[in-house]
């Protein structure tokens, strides 16, 4: 996974930050103050292997993504990660599907060319014979009202 690079912004102008994930990898991102609706009647799917791999992306998780099948399939679907979002958050997701549950939530994603969408996901393990072969996550559109709620506690919590 490479760093973002003003070109990924399409002429936009953004802001310069540095991630640092939970397995230590660090990477530079741009963010462009610009929301990308979802579309109506959509949904996002993809699969991942245990560590977080994308392993499988649907033509609405490309779109909206602003990535390039190829650009996805073999990454870490951290990629997605957007500034805003605490990591504490994803810790929780983690946790969550560890243990073998469901994780539902809102999320909101980072795109190619640094403007963001937000999603309602949901994250479900991959169960084959008693152990978790990895994870599936549905995205829909989610409730603005949902939305500024989520904003909001994720502001208090980074």
């Amino acid at each position: 996974m490479r760093d973002m690079t003003l070109e990924d912004l399409q002429g936009h102008a953004g802001v310069e930050h540095t991630l640092t994930y939970a397995d230590g990898f660090t990477r530079r991102v741009y963010v462009v103050d610009r929301e990308v609706p979802f579309p109506d009647g959509r949904l996002i799917v993809s699969r991942t292997d245990p560590a977080g791999v994308i392993t499988h992306a649907n033509e609405s998780f490309v779109a909206m993504s602003g990535y390039a099948l190829d650009e996805l399939i073999g990454q870490q679907h951290y990629i997605l990660r957007h500034p805003e979002m605490p990591a504490v958050a994803f810790a929780g997701l983690w946790d969550t599907v560890a243990r073998g549950e469901k994780w539902t939530g809102y999320v909101k994603n980072l795109r190619k060319d640094g403007a963001y969408y937000w999603v309602f996901a949901s994250v479900v393990p991959n169960v084959r014979d008693g152990e978790i072969v990895g994870y599936t996550s549905v995205r829909r559109k989610p409730s603005r009202t949902k939305v500024a709620e989520a904003a909001a506690l994720y502001e208090s919590l980074r």
